[in-house]
């Protein structure tokens, strides 16, 4: 095995581990470390041009996305050696060496594609933000996501989040999520959408039973409550995401709308555009900040990896006044927030 296999799938197992996955720890170091069965799979992954780790194309979990889908579609080898059945290193090994070789072409399948997660539980930074925004500044949201994949995180207004005993978001939710939350809690100010849009380069659709698949099959298998929070959201989602660059599309959008609020947000997505795309996105943005008004308020948020030494940044630009506020930092697949203090009263 080249060296800069094992690196990538040993390091991905670390990752796993980390974020609360001992399944995929395990899954991942196996990969790493033990002995591929020879075949078409292990010739083209060993043979890998560029980048295999997840600091590039993310290829040890394309392989186990690819073998999750199988899963949940009660393939008969990893059903046994699945979560939330426990089986030894071996018996592992031996079951999924066996679908490298009999479901070959699945695999590849898999491999042509870079994964793509929609982790619902990032929602509970959007509602705590659009109830901040709904107190400072008392006017009804319209949204754009940049990077949404399969809209699930569209929805955030139909999700609770249920912290210091007390419930934010929707009344009546169609999922209900719980992060570890320390710091002080959102305003009471419920927001109010009245328009939503999202886009993708690669755009997934909910509906679509082999998008829903996808959606899932990048969840990890010993995680249940990411796939339970998930599946609510599916079933919730309505708004088909757009397909194109997110910059090209977030131009359309930047008219000011009086007694609007527009909230631009990204989680977890921004960080993978071109550094050109970066820059022209920040300047069409700014630019529009610079003509808000009070009856026109601009919101930019961000939950974007800024190389911290644990989880995401929480970012938010508002204008008029291009204020800059910290809110903290969260996990980045949102099992925990800590919430930063934030000043009172309009911008």
């Amino acid at each position: 095995m080249p060296p800069a296999i094992q690196e990538a799938f040993l390091f991905q197992s670390e990752a796993c581990t980390n974020l609360g996955s001992p399944f995929m720890g395990r899954l991942m170091a196996l990969c790493g470390t033990m002995a591929w069965p020879s075949g078409s799979v292990a010739e083209r992954i060993f043979a890998w041009p560029g980048d295999i780790s997840p600091r590039g194309q993310s290829v040890p979990l394309r392989i186990a996305g690819a073998l999750h889908a199988l899963h949940l579609q009660g393939h008969r080898r990893l059903a046994p050696v699945y979560p939330p059945h426990t089986v030894d290193d071996a018996a592992l090994w031996d079951a999924v060496s066996a679908v490298f070789i009999s479901d070959a072409e699945h695999m590849h399948r898999w491999l042509d594609s870079a994964p793509q997660t929609n982790e619902v539980r990032r929602a509970a930074t959007l509602i705590a933000v659009g109830h901040l925004l709904a107190a400072r500044f008392g006017l009804p949201l319209r949204t754009s996501e940049l990077g949404a994949s399969g809209g699930l995180n569209l929805h955030w207004d139909a999700y609770g989040l249920k912290i210091g005993g007390q419930m934010f978001g929707a009344s009546d939710p169609a999922l209900i999520l719980t992060p570890d939350w320390t710091g002080p809690l959102p305003p009471d100010t419920a927001p109010k959408l009245v328009s939503r849009g999202g886009v993708d380069l690669n755009p997934l659709d909910p509906g679509n039973p082999e998008d829903a698949l996808r959606l899932q099959a990048y969840l990890w298998p010993d995680q249940p409550e990411r796939l339970t929070l998930t599946r609510s959201a599916i079933a919730a989602a309505k708004t088909p995401v757009v397909q194109g660059d997110a910059i090209n599309w977030l131009k359309g959008r930047l008219e000011h709308i009086p007694g609007q609020t527009h909230l631009i947000y990204s989680t977890i997505a921004w960080q993978y555009f071109p550094k050109s795309k970066q820059a022209e996105g920040t300047d069409l943005i700014v630019q529009a900040g610079a003509a808000a008004t009070d009856a026109t308020p601009l919101a930019w948020f961000g939950m974007e990896n800024d190389g911290g030494a644990r989880g995401a940044a929480l970012t938010l630009r508002l204008w008029p006044g291009d204020l800059r506020l910290n809110l903290g930092r969260a996990d980045f697949h949102g099992r925990w927030i800590r919430w930063a203090e934030q000043p009172d009263g309009p911008t």
